[in-house]
Formats: structure tokens, sequence, C-alpha cells
């Protein structure tokens, strides 16, 4: 065996790298991976991590089902260990052979030490899994099984897009719930080889970018191999963070989710959308100290989990344990993570769930520029990549604007509260949705970051759906069987007058023109929108705000709403393809409230309803809006008038000053009905702009320059 030193980038001590791919195999740059199971021409070599362990097997299955080996291999410690690194060659071993490791060390928990050498522990750098934790009668924990994977995959030719990131249209979405539902009419409905067939469907949207909620691994069933009394729909449970998900695959060949996870990615960029991961570097599924030992507690608990001095689990995640991310080892698994999926799957970028456990030190107190944070940021391995956090915990910290610098997008938690109360009709916000209609200079600009670097949402995957927003006052979610506990209670919704579904015609036209003002406000900001699957053609989840365990019709996507909602989906797509067409509405630098020549309109102007200069301590539910197409290099820019009301009776508005002596077209009125509501070409009714423009209640209307 070899004996090279362990790095962030050499492989580790006694690693045979695998030789290079023949030239007619592959063109394509992959990422070699220094631990795990690695593949060569004659056998597998073994290598993983573990400093305190008394001795080490794999063991080697020939099926799925088995419960036992057919084979164990013992590592002798005198020869295939290297400082902490072990390692073993197995000749014979090909690709799709499944294995588990075992090892030996102290149980000394107050010391944070949990060695089980009973226990089937996952390999941290599976490339793939298979099959499901079972049931065991003797306390031995049997996890799915890992596969040894062959990497080579024919990309033909696919590169990563590198759309900026100010041009970018954030589509959420779940791979299963997309077209697990029978009205998906899909083929391989719940996979990866489902999204492929609604590409079109995703294409017609304009959106760019599909951020894909948890892929990497996370149990199928409960981690005893019993059937749990809830599911883990969202996937929000990782326990192999270099494996796609198998439950997304067709078919159950082991490590097929490989190549179908590959071949999305590489259908999804050739119709010119790029690949966002949620990944969930905060917690894994096995829990606090009540929890079972499969992987990383078996292998070396007090170096992947924070612990307190006396060996129990710290839990800023909310789930049980918090992953140490800022210790050398788990950095160093963490970027490896990152680079495999950019390089070796092609993924454009991550949002990273909880992000603020990454500011946390390892002894779990959040300290400024925390190093873990800081290289990812300038990592020139993921330079190309769209790096988006969540900025807060469930231990407290809320970071969203000091999150970190550099090149750091955040989901913008301000952005979405602003918005729904300015529409809601809350007094004292119309300030508030001013900043964030001009991309929250208040958050990003005083750490030198950009519009562009506030991710502008109105929903998500957590909490309620655009239609539920405008259709309940409280959240309905007893079907996850925690009687109605869990779940957000400030949700900043309204109902109308009505909870829940209704035929009264007033109101659901007003619930319909309140989703299509918030449509329009995440549209039209500076910033990046992010849309939830399924609000552009209203879907329900029928007053749930926290559907993480409805792996049935109340998350999958209705199709049926596509033809039934036709007009908001009018409305949507009529907003993404002026948005993709104006820079004026996606600047990359702040406006600044000036022009670049006499006369010209300024690139900001906020006024009052008389048309004067805003008086923002008199102001409650009226605003104008005037962007102007000064300091754009680009003869496709336009500007933009923009009037919103969120008051419950209607309110006349007068033309601003400064855009008197330009000819305005209409694009958008929220109050008008389909297809008056929106002018997808800008080309709607002249604007007389010596009469005063009386807005309905709760509407938006927008104009631009011709």
């Amino acid at each position: 065996m070899l004996t090279e030193s362990p790095s962030l980038i050499a492989p580790a001590a006694g690693v045979v790298m695998p030789k290079p791919s023949p030239p007619h195999r592959t063109l394509q740059f992959n990422y070699p991976l220094p631990y795990g199971a690695l593949l060569h021409d004659d056998g597998v070599q073994f290598v993983v991590y573990s400093k305190s362990a008394t001795a080490l097997r794999v063991l080697l299955y020939d099926r799925v089902s088995d419960r036992e080996p057919k084979k164990v291999v013992v590592l002798d410690p005198t020869t295939d260990r290297w400082g902490d690194i072990w390692s073993v060659f197995v000749p014979g071993v090909r690709a799709g052979a499944l294995y588990h490791y075992q090892v030996d060390g102290p149980f000394e928990p107050q010391k944070g030490l949990r060695f089980d050498s009973k226990a089937r522990l996952l390999d941290p750098y599976a490339r793939a899994l298979a099959g499901k934790f079972q049931r065991s009668s003797d306390g031995i924990t049997r996890p799915a099984k890992c596969v040894v994977v062959d990497d080579h995959f024919d990309w033909q030719g696919d590169r990563h897009l590198k759309r900026p990131l100010s041009e970018t249209i954030i589509y959420e979405m779940h791979v299963r719930g997309l077209t697990q539902s029978d009205s998906s009419g899909a083929e391989h409905p719940g996979t990866y080889l489902g999204v492929i067939e609604k590409i079109p469907y995703l294409k017609s949207l304009g959106v760019t970018a599909v951020e894909l909620m948890p892929i990497h691994e996370f149990p199928l069933a409960g981690s005893d191999g019993s059937k749990p009394r809830r599911s883990n729909y969202w996937g929000y449970d990782p326990m192999a963070f270099f494996a796609p998900h198998r439950g997304y695959m067709q078919g159950t060949k082991p490590g097929a989710q490989v190549d179908q996870f590959k071949t999305m990615v590489r259908e999804l960029h050739a119709a010119g959308i790029e690949v966002i991961l949620d990944v969930v570097f905060n917690h894994t599924s096995e829990g606090n100290e009540q929890g079972p030992t499969f992987g990383f507690k078996g292998l070396q608990n007090d170096v992947y989990y924070m612990l307190d001095p006396e060996g129990r689990y710290k839990n800023y995640s909310g789930c049980g344990n918090t992953v140490n991310g800022n210790h050398p080892i788990v950095r160093e698994m963490i970027f490896h993570c990152l680079r495999h999926w950019v390089y070796n799957y092609h993924v454009d970028g991550f949002r990273f769930d909880l992000a603020s456990i990454l500011s946390r030190n390892r002894q779990g107190e959040l300290v400024p520029n925390p190093p873990m944070v800081e290289l990812i940021a300038e990592d020139p391995m993921l330079a190309d990549t769209k790096i988006i956090a969540e900025a807060w915990d469930a231990a407290g910290a809320f970071q969203v604007g000091s999150f970190a610098d550099f090149r750091w997008a955040e989901w913008n938690g301000h952005y979405r509260d602003d918005i729904r109360r300015y529409w809601r009709g809350d007094f004292g916000v119309t300030g508030a949705m001013a900043t964030r209609l001009a991309g929250s200079s208040d958050l990003y600009k005083p750490s030198g970051r950009n519009p562009y670097h506030s991710i502008n949402f109105i929903t998500s995957h957590d909490g309620y759906t655009l239609n539920d927003l405008v259709s309940y006052e409280r959240k309905h979610n007893l079907d996850n069987g925690e009687e109605n506990r869990d779940g957000d209670n400030n949700n900043y919704s309204s109902n109308y007058g009505v909870e829940g579904p209704t035929r009264r015609k007033a109101i659901v036209d007003l619930r319909h023109r309140q989703a299509k003002n918030m449509l329009a406000s995440l549209l039209l900001s500076q910033g990046v929108p992010m849309v939830s699957s399924g609000d552009e053609v209203l879907k329900t989840q029928r007053g749930n705000n926290n559907a993480y365990c409805q792996d049935n019709a109340t998350s999958w996507f209705d199709w049926r709403l596509v033809e039934r909602n036709e007009e908001m989906l009018r409305f949507f797509r009529g907003l993404v393809a002026f948005r993709r067409s104006q820079p004026v509405v996606r600047r990359q630098k702040f406006l600044t409230g000036t022009a670049s020549r006499p006369g010209e309109i300024p690139d900001l102007g906020w006024y009052g309803v008389e048309g004067q200069a805003i008086d923002w301590e008199n102001t409650f539910h009226s605003l104008t809006c005037l962007l102007g197409d000064c300091w754009i290099n680009d003869p496709a820019a336009r500007s933009v008038l923009i009037m919103m009301h969120s008051g419950g009776s209607p309110q006349q508005f007068l033309v601003p000053e400064p855009a008197l002596a330009t000819n305005w077209r209409l694009l958008i009125d929220t109050a008008a009905d389909s297809p008056g509501d929106i002018y997808p070409h800008a080309d709607g009714p002249t604007l007389d702009n010596s009469s005063p423009i009386l807005l309905d209640h709760h509407s938006f209307r927008c104009y631009v320059a011709e």
C-alpha cells in the first residue's frame, strides 16, 4: 500500500487512487474522493477515519435482503492503519457490491465515545445506499447497505450553466412530490426520471433553477426497521451525505439512483435549468443518546457531533443532535461532499439548511467570521456555484443580513414577513415594504453585498402555501399527529372572512387578487425571487403549515390545478417573462435615487398618492414606486411605474411629476379579470397621465414606458 499523507485534496493515507479513465469513456472533470469504497479494475479499497477504534471490519453482502454478511474482512491495525485512517484493499469486489463497517472501541458516553462492536455502520462517504433498515431481534442495528459505485457516466458534454445569480429565478420543489400524484400522468412517478418528464412544464414557467428539497440519503422507514408513526416526507433527516436518495429512483437495482440523478441533472441543464440542492449539514438521523448507532456515532462520536462536557448531545438543530461542522475532520468531509456534488453530479449550487449552525464553534458558540462559512465562500473549486444560507437555526440564532459577507446569499425572512404584512393591510409596514421591493439594502449593503444576495420569497416548503396564506388565519396540522402543536403560529395570514375553502365569490376573488399581488411584488422586487412549487396554480395543503410528514395528496403537486387555475398560471408566466426581459427589476447594484443625466427619470423614486415625495410617517397602505432605466447599458431596459394599495377601499393616485413626460403602457392590474390582469409584452392600454388613477382595494398596478 502507498503511504501518502492525508490532506483536504490529496488522497488519505494508504489510499491507492483509481487510474485515470480512458479518454473514450469521459472527458469530464471528476472529483476523486479520498475516503469510502474506491473502485479499481481488480477490486475495491475501503478507506475510513476513526481515531479511537481498536478494531475495524468490512462486512460484504451478496443481496440487499441479506441479514448476515457473506464475507468479513478484518483489518490488521499494524498494517491496515495509517494514523487515524483505516484502509484495506479487497480484490475481486466489483461495482454494485454491498457493505457495512463494524468497529470496536470504548463505550464511554461521558467521554463522548459510543462504540458498539455489534452495530452495522454506514460509510460516511458511501456513494449510494440500498434497501431499508432491518428489524433486529438481537439489538443489532442493520441500516441500509452501502453500495460500491462506478462513477463513470456519459455527460454528453454537459457543463455548469453558470447563470448569474442576479438573472436567477428559483423554483423550490420536492422530487417525489412533483410527480407522485396520479394526476401527473408520469410514467415514472415520484422519481428523478419523473422530474425529466415535467421539464417541458418547468421550462414553460420560465424559471431558471430548481431548488430540490433534500435528496441526500435519509431513512425510508424508522431507524430501527419499524414503520414510523410519521413519515419523513421532506427528507430533513440525513444519514449519508454523499449518496442520492434511493427512494426517488426507478427500479430496485442497487446504485441505480446515481445514474438516474445524473440523467436528471443533464436533462435539466439541456433545458437551461440549473440544479440547487438543499443540504442538511446541521444534524443526522442518529438522534441523541436515545437514538440508534448506525454511522457517525459508531465511528467517532466525539468528533462528528457537538457534545457537552458530560458527553450529552447539544441540540441546535431541534432534531436531537448537531453536526460538529467546525471540527477539522467534519469540515474536510463537508468540503469533499460539496465538491463531490458539484463535479461528480454537476449540481449548480446549495441552499444550507439551518446554516447558522455553521457559524457555531466546536463549543456551540456563535462566532464572528466562522472559518467554515468563509472557507465555503472562498473555495476555488466551488467558485462557479451558488451558495445560499438559511441564516438561522433552532436554538435562537437569526442572522439574516449578518450571516456572512463575500458571496453568500440568504433566504430573506424579513422579505417574507414584510410582504405578507403589507398586503394583509397591517399598519406601519409601508416603509418596510418599500425597502424589500428595492432589494433590502438595510440588510446587505453594509457588508458589501448586492441586491442579488437577497433570496426573496413569500412562501416555501416550510409554512403555508400561497393559496393557504390567503385562506387560513390559523394552522390546521392535526393530521401530523402532534395535536396541532407543531408549525409556526405567526404566519401573517388572513382568510378574508371564511376559514378555509368557500364558494363565496367575493372572498374567492379577493384571495386570488391577493395571491397575484404577492406574486407581482415578488417578481418585480430587486433581488432573487424564489417560488414554492405549486403556488403558480394555487396549490393547497388545507391549512397545514408544517407538512413534513404528509407523503400524500396534501403535499403532492395536483396537476389538475394546471387547467383548473389556468388564469393564475398565465399571470405567473407573464410575470416571469417580464422579469427575464427587464434588467430594471433585477439590478446588480443597489438603487441610488439618482439619474445618469439631467432630465432623466432617476433609478428609484418613492411617491405618495398625490404624486408628491412620500411622507413615510403618514403613509399607511398606498405607495408609488418609479424605477428609471438609467445606469443600465442595455437597450431593452425600460422604466417602470408601480402603484400599490393594500387598503380595504379604493384609492386615487396621481402620476408623479418625473413620470409625466413619459408614455406608459399597462403591464399589470391585479384588480382586472384575465386576460386584462397582465399584458406579458407590456402592450396594454395607454395611461392618461393627466387624469387621476383609481386603484381598487387590495390591488397592484404596473406600467412600463413605451
